[in-house]
């Protein structure tokens, strides 16, 4: 809270802007022309997010040759009190701000690993970061055509029409209003390498038309009614590691103790939710969201939940944890060397991944990312699945879990 008089530094920009009354720069109404314009502009702030450092650099070296008062600061008087925090943006009461948490943006793609929808990063806009996620690439631009290409993900420069959901609402002005404010970057949750950079187009209907409806019966009264620590148990590794044995036997426990429990098992899911989804990386990664916020409405009921998933990348098994939070999820990596899973091959998958048969079966042709921090790491080699149930369920009990 602000007091009767606060100073904020605003660029005089923005003043001379509220004084000429924001006049709108005319746009090209042609929509290849719009879109020839959004790339300009798009590479300028993809050059500004890669290379921060020389910019800054440039900027100063510019400013000690001449002082432009459009890029000084100068100080507003607030006669009213306000709620603000540091990073937040005045506007004009005439014309505010949008207020969304989901928008269709321009975005170039600035990472050798590819743009992924439906997997979580990080996005910084002005001084706010929050989570975010591209829920839909709905087309490629050809950079020099700007004909539209269908398109499941964007590789190293290219550009893309996205459409993103943030984990909070977000203010913004339309790119036709304002250019400077109107620009984010996406950044990977672990590296914090910038991954993306953009422009909001417009803001999406869904956070004007949606709202989380309250309902008086909660979680925390579900799970007395359950007797239990309602938890998501996530079960990731190999195919043919011992995850859906191992959730099986746990299961069997949990229940002769009275635990009311579900398991969510990879091929079983697959078969009806996400029977439309095949084995991409862009497919795998929908394949764990989907799982994931399955996973957190079952915890919401009170249950205990099980995912025996192989769950490759480590940005979903992430995501899942954020859903539900950290007291109330415990990752399980069941830690069977490749060559064991590829002896064991119960299903023949293996085989018929190296005959060519199965493209990017995980672990061979494509990747899977160990956890370096998980709850648990069980052997599956060397103990039976009886025996490692025993130990998830003592850890439980050590945890507060179990009563």
């Amino acid at each position: 809270m602000v007091g009767a008089i606060a100073i904020y530094e605003v660029t005089t920009t923005w003043l001379r802007e509220g004084i000429e009354g924001l006049t709108r720069v005319a746009q090209p109404t042609d929509p290849r022309a719009l879109e020839r314009e959004a790339i300009r502009v798009l590479r300028e702030v993809a050059t500004e997010f890669s290379f921060p450092a020389s910019v800054a650099k440039k900027k100063n070296e510019a400013k000690r040759d001449t002082v432009s008062k459009a890029d000084s600061a100068t100080a507003a008087i607030l006669t009213d009190t306000v709620d603000v925090s540091r990073g937040d943006i005045i506007s004009w009461a005439y014309k505010p701000r949008q207020h969304a948490d989901a928008f269709a943006a321009h975005l170039i793609w600035l990472s050798t690993a590819p743009l992924l929808p439906g997997r979580g990063y990080l996005l910084k806009a002005g001084a706010q970061t929050i989570g975010a996620m591209v829920t839909e690439l709905r087309y490629r631009i050809d950079a020099e055509t700007f004909e539209h290409l269908a398109a499941k993900v964007l590789h190293l420069h290219e550009i893309g029409f996205v459409n993103i959901a943030t984990t909070e609402p977000i203010d913004f002005d339309p790119y036709e209003d304002n250019r400077e404010t109107n620009r984010f970057s996406l950044i990977d949750r672990h590296t914090n390498a910038t991954l993306g950079a953009g422009m909001i187009r417009f803001g999406l209907r869904r956070a004007a038309n949606t709202y989380f409806q309250l309902f008086e019966v909660t979680k925390s009264a579900r799970a007395r009614l359950n007797g239990q620590k309602p938890a998501l148990l996530w079960f990731t590794g190999l195919s043919g590691a011992g995850k859906s044995t191992i959730a099986n036997d746990l299961e069997k426990k949990l229940h002769a103790l009275g635990k009311r429990t579900f398991v969510l098992d990879g091929d079983n899911v697959r078969h009806g939710l996400n029977r439309d989804l095949g084995f991409t990386e862009a497919d795998r990664v929908e394949n764990i969201r989907r799982v994931a916020e399955v996973g957190k409405l079952f915890v919401e009921a009170g249950l205990i939940t099980i995912v025996a998933f192989i769950s490759p990348f480590r940005s979903e098994r992430e995501m899942a944890r954020q859903l539900v939070g950290p007291d109330e999820f415990i990752e399980i990596f069941v830690d069977t060397p490749l060559e064991v899973c590829e002896q064991r091959d119960p299903k023949g998958l293996y085989k018929k991944a190296r005959s060519g048969e199965l493209p990017n079966f995980t672990g061979l042709d494509s990747p899977y990312e160990a956890p370096p921090d998980a709850e648990m790491t069980v052997d599956a080699l060397n103990y039976s699945a009886e025996d490692l149930a025993d130990r998830i369920i003592h850890f439980m009990q050590q945890r507060g879990m179990l009563s």
